[in-house]
């Protein structure tokens, strides 16, 4: 399979606001978009996105992950934005329509089809730096998709980083592309400097998240977590990890914790990073200020095996979805 987020459906889902109200969506064949270079995405930002998966079961259906919940994240990043909200109805069932005409092509667990719903500020006005577009144009793609991470699930290497941050704390929580590019240059710096695999952004102590994926730390009965708020993206796999584990008797801890915390925890918690792409996948080494330090015996532990194995097994139909995560839709 093709590298993750590459390979696309020839088709996808298309809607716009004009200013007034939300225009009947389309599926369409996938073409380039026709933009103004003076749009206000280009020049102020103006845009969101979200990122989910649907599962073929053998039953032959698509069977797509909390999609009502990725729904909401999108309108509270939109609202955050000042862009248009999109209707509830409206963007699940762009989702649904697509993920229908496209089911055939969805590849079997653990494979799935990435949906990657993207919202962006159309307005053509270059002074509208202080202002939001009113126009707006929402999409979404579909692509089959494998592992996220190259030679899939084992043990990462990660960068603490004590100083700067991933986002801004009023735009952490907020799905955006800019948080994605502010933590760009400093992984790819840490990439090449230490030979790691992603950051942990700690600002002045504090343990947030990677750039990609919220952080936890697990023991055979309990994990901890930094508690929600705005300085960090409040991660959809993040919260069916926790109640999970709290489903099979784990105690969630979600508190504020600082690096000296973490690396005095090293030896005894196993760590992970959890996202929709990642799913829960294991750290083993962690590196601050230029020294290597294992996460227990640097492998992965029973305990993120656990848990992983827990929430595929109710993605890929194999156990019982206790919690109405599932939405069902006949190809």
């Amino acid at each position: 399979m093709s590298q993750f987020g590459t390979e696309f459906c020839d088709h996808f889902a298309i809607a716009r606001f004009d200013g007034k109200a939300w225009q009947a969506a389309e599926i369409k064949p996938l073409e380039p978009i026709c933009l103004h270079p003076a749009a206000h995405v280009f020049h102020y930002a103006s845009t969101c996105f979200e990122g989910f998966k649907a599962y073929r079961w053998d039953d032959g259906k698509a069977h797509v992950f909390r999609l009502r919940d990725h729904v909401a994240r999108m309108q509270k990043s939109a609202a955050s934005l000042r862009l248009p909200v999109p209707e509830t109805d409206l963007l699940a069932e762009m989702v649904r329509h697509l993920v229908a005409r496209h089911t055939g092509e969805i590849p079997a667990p653990p494979s799935s089809l990435y949906l990657r719903p993207t919202l962006i500020g159309t307005l053509p006005n270059i002074g509208a730096a202080a202002s939001p577009s009113t126009t707006a144009l929402l999409y979404v793609l579909a692509s089959p998709v494998g592992d996220y991470f190259a030679g899939g699930v084992r043990a990462l290497k990660i960068l603490v980083e004590d100083q700067r941050s991933r986002s801004t704390e009023q735009l952490g929580s907020t799905k955006t592309g800019g948080n994605y590019a502010a933590a760009l240059g400093p992984t790819l710096a840490a990439k090449a400097e230490h030979g790691v695999d992603q950051v942990l952004f700690c600002p002045n102590g504090d343990v947030q998240e990677t750039g990609a994926a919220n952080f936890l730390l697990i023991s055979d009965d309990e994990i901890v977590t930094k508690p929600l708020d705005t300085s960090f993206l409040h991660g959809m796999t993040r919260a069916s990890i926790l109640t999970l584990a709290k489903d099979l008797g784990y105690r969630i801890n979600e508190r504020n914790f600082t690096v000296t915390e973490l690396l005095d925890w090293a030896g005894r918690y196993e760590a992970a990073l959890s996202g929709t792409a990642a799913t829960l996948t294991p750290v083993g080494t962690l590196v601050y200020r230029g020294k290597d330090i294992p996460v227990r015996d640097g492998q992965g532990g029973p305990n993120v095996d656990r848990l992983r194995k827990a929430l595929q097994a109710i993605q890929y139909g194999q156990a019982p979805d206790t919690h109405g995560w599932l939405s069902t839709v006949d190809g």
